[in-house]
């Protein structure tokens, strides 16, 4: 088994094997670099210089009734971040316009909880959504019923973003106020809907290397739209903090590539944690794979500043689409 074998798999859209995704990742350090010139062509071949640009708003924040471990949101921990209601629909605009100045391609409206229950609060969403004004072009607002999805879809969305935060095997160890199943039901829902989908997870957890493969090809076999690939840097007060053991520059520079070679042509996105992870080599989630970055900050946190990430891109030799 060698690098330019699995590659030419992935370019010739041959699925490659779990047996080597594993490969990839349990590579030596040694050979980043060919992993870096395999990886990077084949985000070229798909997807040439073409950076994406996707932002979000946090238009509800805290107070979530959900115990994953990870969240700073969450009702089960005391992180102290600022709690808010549902924005008022001039608010949602005026920030979905800032995006679109800023060169942001897919901008998604983001709510803490389960998910929508208020409907004064899905009303407002609805009626942003369909704005004539709107750039809003997804939406990431946790498990809905089909029925809510179809009119998300009526008024205009998109995009569904729903994350599988994990693999099937270990979503127990991180959440247990909703299952596995029901991520997959929405996302199955939104499908069924019309809307594309935007899945991924965070890297991390505590998941072994199996995990991290098996977490990519159900993505695969679920033929999402877009995978955004988020790196833990946890927050104070939160149930994994304690706990974090963290990651190495290397190791998330494979894990991006092993998603790159499972899912060649799916737009990869690398977001949480980029900065301040990966620090002054965050170039080089380019040469690994991915073709996409948030621009702006996060649900609870910063990001950097915009003119930084739009250097980092020109930086790299590559251009915003």
């Amino acid at each position: 088994m060698n690098l330019e074998f699995i590659y030419n798999r992935a370019l010739n859209r041959t699925a490659i094997s779990m047996v080597e995704a594993m490969y990839i990742l349990g590579l030596p350090d040694k050979q980043l670099g060919e992993l870096f010139l395999y990886a990077n062509k084949l985000r070229q071949h798909y997807f040439a210089d073409n950076v994406h640009l996707c932002g979000i708003l946090n238009a509800k924040s805290g107070e979530c009734s959900e115990d994953c471990c990870y969240c700073a949101q969450s009702v089960h921990h005391k992180t102290n971040i600022f709690s808010y209601g549902m924005l008022t629909v001039a608010e949602i605009l005026e920030n979905a316009k800032m995006a679109k100045e800023n060169g942001v391609r897919c901008f998604s409206l983001v709510t803490s909880g389960r998910g929508i229950v208020e409907d004064s609060d899905f009303e407002i969403i609805l009626e942003a959504i369909s704005s004539g004004e709107s750039q809003i072009t997804a939406a990431s607002l946790g498990i809905l019923s089909s029925l809510q999805l179809l009119a998300l879809r009526k008024a205009g969305l998109c995009k569904y973003h729903h994350n599988l935060e994990s693999a099937e095997s270990f979503f127990s160890s991180i959440c247990t106020t909703h299952t596995f199943a029901e991520r997959i039901e929405t996302i199955f829902n939104a499908k069924k809907a019309g809307l594309e989908i935007c899945s991924g997870g965070i890297i991390g957890l505590g998941e072994s290397l199996e995990q991290r493969v098996e977490l990519a090809f159900t993505l695969k076999a679920l033929e999402v739209n877009s995978i955004p690939l988020n790196f833990l840097h946890p927050i104070p007060g939160t149930k994994i903090f304690d706990n974090y053991q963290p990651l190495r520059v290397e190791d998330i520079l494979k894990t991006i590539a092993m998603f790159r070679f499972v899912l060649p042509n799916t737009i990869l996105g690398v977001i949480g944690g980029r900065e301040r992870l990966l620090a002054d080599r965050q170039a080089d989630i380019f040469c690994a794979g991915a073709n996409c970055i948030m621009l702006g900050n996060y649900l609870t946190t910063a990001g950097n500043s915009i003119d930084a990430d739009k250097e980092l891109i020109r930086r790299a030799g590559l251009k915003t689409s």
